[in-house]
């Protein structure tokens, strides 16, 4: 996965000599939760990124870029917090909606790296990417990939509205002895505005 992400941000570093490559940076709200708990709650939280659009023709592109963005859930008084930074790879296609206007829709993988991460619970605290002392491995995996998928509106070329969906495929959950046979997933949904340069 490591070597995956570092090949994935040199390629796209490698197209910017490219005449098509247009870059942006964007900052949002997202609100998050994690599958297959039971009463879970939405959690909101941030989200930033440089992104990189990559046009093939006047209608497709390949879009990526590297976003942090937080995530997470609240569950029954515990709260899940944690820090991922990311990198999608989108097919997107555009098309004129009005004057100096087009709408966007986008889809593919993403690849997440998690930072940080918490779990607390009236005010104590336990790392969750990370071995605790005493413990054999950390509680969650580190690693996450799923699918992304958006909705957005391009304005003058120059300012970005997005709606964006992302749904995890891999298991978060790490620690058997804590969480038995229990599985889940992120999923988050976020709205953003951007500047292109």
């Amino acid at each position: 996965m490591k070597k995956f992400l570092l090949t994935a941000v040199l390629g796209m570093f490698a197209l910017a000599g490219f005449s098509q490559v247009k870059w942006d940076v964007k900052a949002g709200m997202s609100m998050t939760n994690m599958t297959e708990t039971t009463d879970s709650k939405l959690k909101v939280g941030y989200t930033v990124g440089v992104g990189m659009d990559y046009a093939f023709s006047e209608n497709w592109s390949l879009q990526s870029g590297l976003n942090f963005a937080s995530k997470g859930a609240k569950v029954e008084g515990v709260k899940f917090n944690m820090h991922y930074v990311e990198l999608p790879v989108l097919a997107a296609y555009k098309f004129a909606v009005a004057e100096n206007m087009k709408l966007v829709v986008n889809a593919g993988p993403y690849f997440a790296c998690g930072l940080a991460g918490k779990m607390s619970d009236e005010g104590e605290s336990i790392k969750l990417f990370s071995k605790e002392e005493g413990a054999e491995k950390a509680l969650m995996n580190r690693f996450d990939m799923g699918i992304q998928y958006g909705v957005g509106l391009e304005i003058a070329d120059r300012y970005l509205v997005n709606l964006t969906g992302q749904n995890g495929f891999l298991n978060t959950l790490n620690y058997e002895d804590v969480w038995g046979d229990a599985s889940s997933k992120n999923i988050a949904f976020s709205i953003s505005v951007g500047y292109r340069f």
